[in-house]
């Protein structure tokens, strides 16, 4: 490495050891987040509804991980220039570029949910330790300029180790503490209530003999995951209260522990992104425990005019659904999910969940507080920008196996997949090839009217290019939708089609 690539190394290395300061200081309270994730979040929040529908269906679940990394690139290609600046005398200008970004990252962390005038904490270190190694490493490099070449060349390269050194250990230490949280540690310790009458046991899968079709049940490692929490929020229920307020005659505050003495019952539940284009994988099916909302509403007393349950999370995201849809259909705020504690991806230590409703305006997660309102009055998080406020779940189905652009050899094969209408159920599933007649699927176990249902059939192709459909009929006879309508404002429409090649 030559003397040229090490100066231009100054900007990024100072940088990045500033921005894993910032990340241990940030792992230290959970309330506090690190200048990158701040910044995310305001992207997050004034991004245009078209780019942010776009990334979530270029990158699903990895929409969170793709915003990080184009920040980062973003900030480093910044810090080429601040390093250039700082090494070729232009101290001011340099030192003006860090404090702009200081400025941007700390009133973004002001505006985090919950934020106070601590949050700024972890950007005052992440800019205050690059400012400090750009003037060690300057020093390191004008000390190579007067001395001993080769003496102090051994230096410079032993500074350079030593900001990636403290880079590494920063970042390391960040990650442990936050692994190691009293979070975690109590989430492990939590033993769920028992419900008032457990459900009956799955059936057999039939995903267990049919090689590429959905489980019954989604692990909860692979659970779909869409929010607008760039971190997870690491919340003790200790010190989690639900508070249900607005338009009540009895306003109420929980603890997690008066919830858990409460009746409690499982259900089986189908939730679904609205982002969900046709035939993708943001859907999701799980035995959930919980708590009947309804119940925690009608003692709350909601006064005659409201019609709206506006659930708000730790995170600064609400969401809104109706007041009508409490109707029996086994709402609840859960604390598990497929028997375990809630994990604290989906949620813990509580969340909404509403049988028939996309997740945009029903599953709240980190739930924190539910008020009575009214839709002239109060929006959710996504209504204002661009999403109908009222987003029952569409008739959907999907073929899981054979994949899109497969190739597959002659012989029988299986063609399966799941179908899903919360809470109306799946009735029927047609598969098509080609131009022949529509062929009923063979149908799944039927858990519930609220999750979805496995199909397959079996097939014999012959050699050459097929194209393959399917189309469901949901519990009251009506047929899915063949119109190809988008994601936004409520929902894509279409039949799931895929060709493959039979070599």
């Amino acid at each position: 490495m030559n003397k040229k690539v090490l100066e231009r190394s100054f900007g990024p290395l100072a940088t990045l050891a500033g921005l894993a300061i910032g990340y241990f200081v940030a792992s230290l309270n959970s309330g506090w987040n690190n200048p990158i994730v701040s910044l995310g979040n305001r992207i997050i929040d004034h991004v245009p509804s078209p780019v942010k529908t776009l990334v979530i269906q270029t990158f699903g679940v990895n929409d969170k991980t793709f915003l990080i990394a184009t920040i980062l690139v973003v900030v480093l290609i910044i810090s080429l220039f601040v390093g250039n600046a700082f090494i070729s005398g232009r101290v001011r200008l340099a030192l003006g570029v860090v404090a702009l970004l200081m400025l941007a990252a700390g009133v973004s962390a002001l505006l985090d949910a919950g934020a106070n005038i601590f949050s700024i904490t972890p950007t005052l270190a992440a800019g205050t330790t690059t400012i400090f190694l750009l003037r060690w490493l300057s020093s390191q490099e004008k000390k190579e300029e007067s001395s001993d070449p080769a003496l102090t060349r051994r230096q410079l390269f032993r500074a350079v180790g030593i900001v990636g050194a403290v880079t590494i250990s920063a970042t390391s230490l960040g990650r442990f503490i936050t692994a190691m949280s009293s979070v975690q540690v109590e989430r492990i310790k939590i033993a769920l209530p028992k419900p008032l009458k457990f459900l009956a046991k799955p059936p057999v899968d039939p995903a267990l003999t049919t090689p590429g079709l959905s489980p019954l049940f989604t692990p909860n490692k692979d659970f779909y995951r869409i929010d607008t929490a760039l971190t997870i929020p690491n919340i003790s229920t200790n010190d989690w209260k639900l508070e249900i307020f607005g338009m009540v005659a009895k306003p109420a505050t929980y603890t997690y522990a008066e919830l858990l003495q409460r009746p409690t019952f499982e259900l089986d539940d189908t939730i679904s992104c609205v982002s969900n284009e046709v035939g993708g994988d943001l859907v999701g099916n799980a035995r959930w425990l919980g708590i009947r909302l309804d119940d925690l509403i009608r003692e709350a007393a909601p006064l005659s005019g409201a019609d709206q349950v506006m659930g708000y999370s730790q995170d600064g995201f609400s969401a809104g659904f109706p007041l009508a849809a409490l109707d029996g259909r086994d709402a609840m705020i859960a604390f598990g999910m497929n028997g375990e504690v809630l994990p604290l991806a989906h949620g813990f230590p509580a969340r909404i969940i509403v049988p028939g409703l996309y997740g945009y305006v029903s599953a709240t997660k980190w739930l924190t507080s539910i008020e009575l309102t009214r839709f002239d009055k109060k929006q959710g998080y996504w209504i204002p920008r661009g999403w109908s406020a009222l987003a029952p779940i569409k008739t959907q189905s999907r073929i899981d196996t054979p994949k899109n652009g497969n190739r597959i050899e002659k012989g029988t094969i299986a063609i399966a997949g799941v179908a899903w209408a919360p809470s109306r159920g799946v009735s029927k599933v047609e598969v098509r090839v080609g131009q022949e007649p529509w062929r009923v699927a063979t149908l799944g176990p039927e858990l519930a009217k609220t999750t979805w249902r496995q199909w397959w059939i079996d097939w014999s192709p012959e050699k050459g290019d097929h194209t393959i459909s399917v189309r469901a009929t949901d519990g009251a006879g009506q047929l899915q939708s063949s119109v190809e309508r988008p994601v936004e404002p409520n929902g894509a429409e279409g039949w799931h089609t895929i060709t493959v090649q039979t070599v």
